[in-house]
């Protein structure tokens, strides 16, 4: 089967209520393709090697979640650039991002997708009375040690996260995918017993340590690979469409 590109790119968009959510770059449709889609290719970034992989697929169109055209950078059409854009073009595939939107989803979102995987109940947003909080909150079914817990995370992400163990054993946590370390400070005002994030600074790991909670950094690809995985499944069904997703391994 096949949808018309603007047909799928509008209920998309409805579908993330991309209009009313303000982010770092555009949302929705970045590079124009061929006018009808019946294969998707769903990555989380939009590098080269995603782009090869989906003109080997015959993709007609590439679904991410980091996209291209972010806030203050080189608006110039050249190197790394001009490469990605070009097979785009010259293969007429469309390039369709959602960044905050698909963070924040209550059903196909990353966070969202993440808890499931983890075992962990969503209670509500990590930012008090805001509605539109990327982080969350919420709990395991049972307490775990801080060591079990990084155990659990490395065997659902395939990947050891760095931990910081706090000084008592995880039942409440706080999370929330990519690069949100920052919110450790709304985490420990929650009161929970962990925090587990995609990357880490340098101060994070005072602010764990000094406040006796455990902290997580999962790594930024490895926790945001299950939104765009459901975004591009429930779009498949949808419309009837071929859909795989390319995972190009990244440390980080």
């Amino acid at each position: 089967m096949a949808v018309a590109l603007h047909t799928l790119v509008a209920e998309t968009d409805r579908y993330l209520d991309a209009a009313r959510i303000v982010d770092y770059c555009p949302n929705g449709l970045q590079v124009e393709g061929r006018a009808e889609v019946r294969r998707i290719v769903s990555g989380v970034t939009a590098s080269q090697a995603l782009l090869d992989a989906a003109v080997e697929a015959q993709a007609d169109l590439v679904l991410v979640h980091h996209g291209y055209f972010w806030k203050n950078e080189n608006a110039c059409i050249t190197g790394m650039k001009q490469r990605r854009l070009k097979t785009l073009l010259s293969h007429d595939i469309s390039l369709l991002a959602y960044h905050l939107p698909l963070d924040l989803h209550p059903e196909v979102g990353n966070n969202v997708q993440l808890a499931r995987r983890l075992g962990l109940q969503v209670e509500g947003p990590l930012e008090p009375g805001n509605p539109r909080s990327v982080g969350l909150l919420g709990s395991l079914a049972q307490a775990l040690s801080p060591a079990e817990f990084a155990a659990q995370v490395a065997q659902v992400l395939g990947r050891e996260p760095l931990l910081v163990p706090g000084c008592g054993p995880i039942r409440r946590v706080a999370w929330c995918t990519g690069a949100a370390q920052g919110y450790i400070e709304q985490a420990i005002a929650a009161g929970v017993d962990a925090y587990l994030s995609g990357e880490v600074s340098e101060s994070t790991v005072h602010s764990a340590r000094e406040n006796g909670i455990s902290f997580l950094a999962a790594g930024h690809h490895a926790t945001e690979r299950y939104g765009v995985q459901a975004l591009g499944e429930w779009l498949a069904q949808r419309f009837g469409l071929e859909h795989r997703f390319i995972d190009c391994a990244n440390p980080v």
